[in-house]
């Protein structure tokens, strides 16, 4: 009966870590989008260096506000009027579409 319980521990904590790992690499897709999408909007070339910047943001503070300050603060600085919940939604758009791609990997 302790083997079984023991077995049945370790698959709970199996897929623990495999969940926690599929939410890291969704949320560092979607980051990656969400960068591409607003590198487009401010004008910028360097799609990787700013790509690495917005997924280190997302590691400042749990949750994903640390990213929408940083694209919030850049637009800011390009001059670029962009509502909060404009930048919501994207971010839900691609967290989404970073979870169908997943699907199909």
């Amino acid at each position: 009966m302790a083997n079984l319980l023991h077995d049945r521990e370790q698959a709970f904590e199996a897929a623990f870590a495999h969940q926690e790992a599929m939410r890291f690499r969704n949320t560092a897709r979607r980051n990656r989008m969400l960068a591409a999408w607003a590198a487009q909007l401010l004008g910028r070339e360097d799609l990787e260096v700013y790509e690495s910047e917005v997924i280190a943001a997302d590691f400042t503070r749990l949750g994903d506000e640390d990213v929408l300050r940083k694209l919030m603060r850049d637009f800011a600085e390009a001059g670029i009027a962009m509502e909060e919940e404009v930048l919501r939604i994207k971010m839900l758009a691609f967290a989404n579409a970073a979870r169908q791609q997943a699907e199909w990997v």
